[in-house]
């Protein structure tokens, strides 16, 4: 039987990187809200011989996430593996001039979204599955107020799940992804030289091939 990962944040950057790779072994539920992106994702996992199910979502949304992990359920059974890396990056500001709405967003995207999902995934992990979750330690830094403070806490999430999930499954993962030429960085480093960086598919390589998945 073929193994399912579900990979929210999947249109771009990172999360496609790893879904395309992951597309030889698994049948990829690429969540993301730009359908563009998700369907040129599509062309290429098909064109690798793979096969992916597109849920152009926003995972803020608590109904629509409820109906993708009951589709999940409903068509599969269950659930191999999670990635999660999907993040709002909100722009940089003083921690005394964030604006409001950047924030609300940063919470919802970084961390409500994430604390729901825990919720309804879980179940479908069981107690073999594997959940995987990027840390991005910005908490602290100058500027970085927003999205510094609810990366963190979406991290101190997916710890305490791993810690409470220790002796009984799923499995859970903290990876640290190296600085790579995406979107989310490029909002907070406009001009910079991206040539030293790592890319998305390297990346992608690294990270899942410490991962016992």
């Amino acid at each position: 039987m073929t193994k399912t990962a579900l990979i929210t944040g999947a249109s771009r950057g990172l999360g496609a990187a790893m879904a395309r790779q992951l597309a030889a072994t698994h049948h990829i539920i690429a969540v993301g809200k730009t359908t563009g992106a998700l369907e040129e994702l599509d062309d290429a996992i098909q064109s690798a011989g793979g096969q992916a199910t597109l849920a152009p979502m926003d995972i803020t949304v608590d109904a629509a996430m409820q109906q993708l992990c009951r589709s999940i359920f409903d068509r599969w059974g269950k659930l191999d593996l999670w990635i999660h890396t999907a993040v709002h990056a909100a722009p940089l500001a003083p921690a005394g001039h964030i604006g409001p709405k950047d924030l609300s967003k940063s919470i919802d995207v970084n961390i409500t979204a994430t604390a729901r999902l825990i919720g309804y995934v879980g179940p479908l992990l069981g107690q073999v599955g594997h959940a995987v979750f990027m840390d991005d330690p910005q908490a602290g830094k100058q500027f970085f107020g927003a999205y510094g403070a609810t990366k963190a806490a979406q991290t101190a999430l997916a710890q305490s799940w791993a810690a409470e999930s220790q002796n009984t499954g799923p499995h859970i993962h903290i990876v640290t992804p190296n600085p790579m030429p995406t979107a989310t960085r490029a909002r907070f480093y406009p001009g910079e030289d991206r040539s030293p960086l790592a890319s998305p598919t390297d990346e992608a390589t690294r990270l899942l091939s410490s991962l016992p998945i």
